[in-house]
């Protein structure tokens, strides 16, 4: 039971924040900073929920905490945005750089904030939201299911639609893969691949703070999100940037992400092997997987390329 919670958690997590990272491979833009997107959608959440009067109705609850983390997570992205299609910036390099600023303004900022409650040098990066988490969590029978589950599926389908189904989706796609042809119809590249950024900063945003608060009842940032957004990506990556694969995918590396959470409650697990190599095999898995995986990747063929009007 405990070992299917945890798998349907993680699946959440890695969904939403592979789903973002599609949208933006999709427009052309490679988004390594997937991680420091949720840190960012994590510290926006958090602090919702740390501030919200624990008596708010839980609608109230669960669409201001997902709002917030979907507006930070965007605002954040908009630094992946600004330098990689304003001013051609290395995506990978700026990406790599977000990661490292997330975690880090995160902690400061917390920190800060806990500094000026308590007047006191010796402070912590923790914020704890033990009561208005409880507005996310409903049973079905003996099973504990979280909104954040429900909210995934709808994304999930809600992207399958937007990707396929709809005009925005086609021109998104048409970006990616030939932005010279997609400008040569009327298509505004510079805008279809903000759009496509800023999607990845929602979607991420709401992953950071799925991983923070569907388990738990307070965070330290220090921690930042433990390497999420790279499973995310991995993910993404086997799921050959379509929905439903990633989807797939998504459920095979939140199994083994789960098993590390979960295994001291299984006798046979806790004797099979050491406790640190169960944390270390969603990670294991994700290298071998690519490993093997990789050269028969179809990833968007303008993605990492810096669009030129003027070039042809």
């Amino acid at each position: 039971m405990l070992l299917a919670q945890y798998t349907l958690i993680y699946m959440s997590i890695l969904i939403l924040v592979a789903l973002g990272g599609m949208f933006s491979e999709h427009s052309g833009v490679i988004n390594i900073g997937l991680e420091g997107i949720m840190v960012a959608g994590a510290l926006g959440g958090a602090f919702t929920l740390f501030l919200i009067p624990a008596d708010t109705p839980a609608v109230f609850i669960i669409l201001l905490t997902i709002l917030m983390s979907a507006l930070c997570g965007m605002i954040f992205s908009l630094l992946l945005a600004v330098a990689a299609i304003n001013f051609k910036a290395d995506q990978t390099l700026v990406g790599t750089a977000m990661n490292m600023l997330a975690t880090a303004a995160a902690t400061v900022i917390v920190k800060s904030y806990n500094n000026a409650r308590s007047n006191h040098d010796n402070v912590s990066a923790i914020l704890e939201y033990i009561q208005t988490r409880k507005a996310f969590i409903f049973k079905i029978g003996k099973m504990e299911f979280n909104w954040f589950m429900v909210i995934t599926i709808l994304l999930l389908v809600l992207s399958y639609i937007i990707l396929y189904k709809t005009r925005f989706g086609m021109r998104l796609a048409a970006c990616g893969e030939h932005p010279q042809a997609a400008d040569s119809v009327g298509i505004n590249v510079y805008k279809m691949r903000y759009a496509g950024v800023l999607i990845s900063g929602f979607l991420g945003g709401i992953g950071g703070i799925v991983y923070i608060a569907s388990a738990t009842s307070q965070w330290d940032f220090i921690y930042g999100v433990a390497g999420a957004g790279f499973l995310a990506l991995a993910v993404m990556i086997f799921g050959q940037w379509k929905p439903i694969r990633i989807a797939l995918a998504a459920l095979i590396f939140g199994l083994f992400r789960a098993v590390a959470d979960s295994y001291i409650g299984y006798e046979f697990l806790k004797n099979l092997m050491p406790g640190d190599f169960y944390k270390m095999l969603p990670y294991i898995i994700s290298l071998i997987v690519l490993a093997f995986t990789s050269k028969k990747s179809r990833a968007p063929k303008a993605e990492g390329i810096p669009y030129d009007k003027g070039s042809r």
